[in-house]
């Protein structure tokens, strides 16, 4: 099954919404730390993964040229909220104004962060929505539980590897870098496998709502190519 006009469709706006919404919460919420299941993690691994999922849905259902232009849409809306955040932190503000020091803590974004969190999940994102597209059009569209979880393993990896590294690497000893990598990126691999029903519900009733199952036999993997039309529309 295919469709042409997959883009006008209500239900891949609200995905892509929901897609971009995830990405922001994370960033908002990765200063926060919890202690979760005797790990100490960035609350932002309760949001992320969700986005990540969302991407898979969203390349299984519509293919990746349209998953691509939503990984876009989602790098555009964040670098637009850290200039946002950034503009109203150094906005003067009147003396009875006290909590400019919380504000900050929370929602400022040193530039080191920023280019790290940015480069994680461009690369992260693109290969967990590239390598979903290619094991789809190779087992036929079979297994996707093996083809979510097989793209989750590289693409996280790849995000939670580039981010601490860029983020922290050489402000602390290498050995608790690498404790961090394994914490976070285990958390994440391990929330996809536990959705992994819930993907196949979505996937099964998206298909017979929208009535397309993309198979990407003829597609430029090349991220920084904003059409989303595919070569047959």
């Amino acid at each position: 099954m295919t469709a042409n006009n997959s883009t006008d469709s209500p239900l891949y706006y609200i995905l892509s919404t929901l897609f971009v919404t995830s990405l922001l919460l994370s960033n908002i919420t990765a200063g926060k730390m919890a202690s979760l299941f005797g790990l100490t993690l960035p609350a932002a691994v309760v949001f992320f993964p969700i986005a990540y999922i969302l991407g898979d849905v969203l390349t299984e259902v519509y293919g990746f040229y349209r998953a691509r232009l939503t990984i876009w849409l989602g790098f555009f809306a964040n670098l637009f909220m850290v200039v946002v955040f950034m503009v109203t932190i150094v906005l003067p503000y009147p003396d009875f104004w006290t909590a400019q020091e919380a504000y900050r803590t929370v929602l400022g974004m040193t530039p080191r962060l920023v280019a790290a969190s940015t480069v994680a999940y461009f690369a992260g994102s693109f290969l967990n929505s590239a390598l979903l597209s290619k094991l789809k059009v190779i087992t036929a569209g079979r297994w996707l539980w093996l083809r979510t979880i097989a793209s989750t393993l590289v693409g996280e990896g790849a995000d939670t590897a580039l981010f601490i590294g860029a983020a922290f690497g050489g402000t602390m000893p290498l050995p608790l870098l690498a404790k961090l990598v394994l914490a976070q990126y285990g958390w994440k691999v391990t929330y996809e496998i536990l959705v992994t029903p819930l993907i196949y519900v979505v996937v099964g009733w998206l298909k017979r709502r929208e009535k397309v199952d993309v198979y990407d036999h003829e597609v430029t993997y090349n991220p920084f190519i904003l059409d989303w039309r595919r070569d047959d529309e």
